[in-house]
């Protein structure tokens, strides 16, 4: 067996056997699930109903506000024109209401534009002012229309109602929001790269300074290249967390299917929706599921999938060469946050170029020279895969991203030939340059 292999079964065995290894292989699912499982159960709680109060001193606006409380269920109105403001000012204060709505009587709409004042304890949400704005709004401009002498049912019947159906130049019905879903399948597998990669990527870095403060290095390196040690380290130790990462996978995976399983007969029974109207419902949103799925299976899954793999492998040994290089140049994990940020920096900057350039441009230049550097291809590239990219292309990308694996570890090897043996002394980015000259 080859030295790299020895190293490789020696680094997998001795994490797979650490008892927090084992535990929080177990635990964090549970954990993940439980949070998960949480905070659905919150955001399915309804919250408090705001009591908004309305002074209308003209009268014209009050039912249209009282009419709101059939589909809010976020705020309630109370038509109390009756009762003096100052009185209420002391109920808003008491927080007996929200808030106040004082719509003062004017002579007419013009002057009415700006007299509206909303009391409260405190600022108010944009929505809700946009919202309120727009009631006032809707109905001064009916009045406006009715003075003007106009015919407000034929310039409502007059209203242009646009929808545009979206078709292929096959002939194929296309559907909206499609390449929301591409950007969303390809940001979350790649996104998922980006947390492992940070997550993991410090348990290389942690195994090489453990090794240099105990000193076992230098026994170690005595009969073994400082590339062999390097490169056995990062796959040794990776193969680990990528084995605790698809354990994570599968428990989280089956625990959130028999959660929903569980939670969704209780759901069901709790349903108000009158029986014809859901039938209607259930018909219509089948039909559109229906079409959305043949889009999704149209996609490239295989090559989804597969590039998947590859990448998540190829980008996790890449940045674990870069924290194993770390780990050697440092002492503690403390010195080591100065040299972390260029290395998360291009992660982060994968994501924003995924969300902001690929969705709107997936095959322009940006896009594509991104997904063929290695430090953003295991992002990028991903999210480009769905929208269809050339084979050659991908090729390319996996090709860069493995030889530049190779390389960083060769220059990684070099630091950590002498860095391996530097103690008490905090490196500086000239040296670490220096010491790759030796």
């Amino acid at each position: 067996m080859s030295i790299i292999s020895l190293i490789i079964k020696r680094e997998f065995i001795a994490k797979v056997r650490n008892k927090s290894f084992i535990v929080m292989t177990f635990l964090s699912p549970l954990l993940f699930v439980g949070i998960a499982m949480f905070v659905g159960y919150l955001s399915s709680m309804k919250a408090d109903t705001r009591q908004i109060a309305i002074h209308d001193e003209s009268g014209e606006f009050v039912n249209e506000f009282l009419a709101q409380n059939k589909s809010s269920e976020e705020y309630n109105y109370q038509d109390v024109s009756s009762i003096e403001l100052p009185t209420l000012k002391k109920s808003v204060e008491d927080k007996a209401y929200e808030g106040v709505l004082f719509i003062p009587k004017v002579k007419n709409n013009d002057a009415l534009e700006n007299e509206i004042q909303f009391i409260s304890n405190e600022s108010p949400s944009i929505s809700f002012i946009e919202k309120t704005q727009d009631i006032i709004a809707k109905k001064m401009t009916l009045a406006n229309l009715e003075a003007a002498h106009l015919d407000t049912l034929a310039i409502h019947q007059a209203e242009a109602k646009v929808t545009i159906n979206l078709k292929k130049a096959s002939g194929e019905q296309s559907l909206k929001g499609l390449n929301e879903i591409k950007i969303a399948i390809g940001g979350a597998f790649g996104y998922l790269i980006m947390m492992f990669i940070i997550i993991y990527g410090n348990m290389v870095m942690r195994s090489v300074i453990e090794e240099k403060t105990n000193r076992i290095i230098e026994i170690i390196i005595s009969s073994v290249k400082p590339f062999q040690l390097m490169m056995g380290k990062i796959i040794g130790t990776s193969l680990a967390g990528i084995l605790q990462f698809f354990i994570w996978a599968i428990i989280g995976l089956s625990l959130l299917f028999s959660a929903s399983v569980f939670l969704g007969a209780n759901v069901g029974a709790t349903n108000q929706i009158p029986p014809e109207m859901m039938q209607s419902a259930q018909n219509e949103l089948a039909t559109t599921a229906q079409l959305y799925v043949a889009e999704i299976l149209n996609l490239p899954i295989a090559a989804i999938l597969s590039c998947f793999v590859i990448y998540f492998i190829g980008g996790y040994f890449l940045y674990s060469s870069f924290y194993a290089a770390i780990g050697a140049a440092v002492d503690n994990e403390t010195d080591s946050q100065q040299f972390l940020l260029p290395i998360i920096m291009p992660l982060v900057l994968g994501v924003y170029i995924g969300f902001f350039t690929v969705v709107n441009d997936p095959h322009g230049t940006v896009a594509t020279i991104f997904s063929m550097v290695p430090l953003t291809s295991p992002i990028v590239m991903l999210m480009r895969i769905p929208f269809g990219v050339p084979l050659w292309q991908i090729a390319l990308s996996i090709t860069l991203l493995f030889a530049t694996f190779f390389l960083v570890v060769w220059f990684a090897s070099k630091i950590y030939r002498v860095g391996i043996l530097m103690y008490g002394k905090k490196p500086t980015w000239k040296e670490l340059y220096r010491w790759l000259k030796y």
